[in-house]
């Protein structure tokens, strides 16, 4: 696979809805779906190979710079919510990670983050850095393989 090809990956999570996560009208307060996105895009991470903390250790960070949630049906109280996170990676300066939330077969949200890839030694915005790349590629070839990611 070549670095210009573009890369599809998917991966779920669960979260459980907690009692401090819903607002006083009994509903999953807005602001936490995306805490939810990042608890995905964390998950996600971990599952392609390269865990969040890796990247960091490697000196690379990943600040939001864009997000935004469409709010389809409420999420309650103790609501199982299962949490897609979508990457379509191309060798672009900024990543986009897009997000389902349902609760069994109703979506409860939907969204998207931009995160720019970040040097902590350059202090500055740099392209996707090869420790990422390498993860998505393998990822990809073992998701073609039938596997889980």
């Amino acid at each position: 696979m070549k670095i210009h090809d573009k890369i599809s990956l998917k991966n779920t999570c669960q979260v459980r809805v907690r009692y401090a996560e819903t607002d006083k009208m009994g509903v999953v307060y807005n602001g936490n779906y995306l805490t939810y996105f990042e608890v995905a895009r964390v998950a996600f991470m971990r599952e392609t190979g390269l865990p969040y903390t890796d990247l960091e250790k490697a000196g690379y960070q990943l600040p939001l710079v864009e997000s935004h949630v469409n709010y389809k049906t409420p999420a309650y109280f103790d609501d199982l919510l299962n949490i897609e996170a979508i990457l379509s990676f191309e060798m672009k300066p900024v990543l986009t990670i897009n997000y389902n939330i349902f609760r069994d077969n109703t979506t409860i949200a939907t969204g998207y983050t931009v995160h720019s890839y970040f040097s902590v030694n350059l202090k500055r915005p740099v392209r996707p850095p090869k420790i990422f790349i390498d993860a998505l590629i393998k990822a990809s070839k073992t998701n073609n393989e039938g596997k889980r990611v």
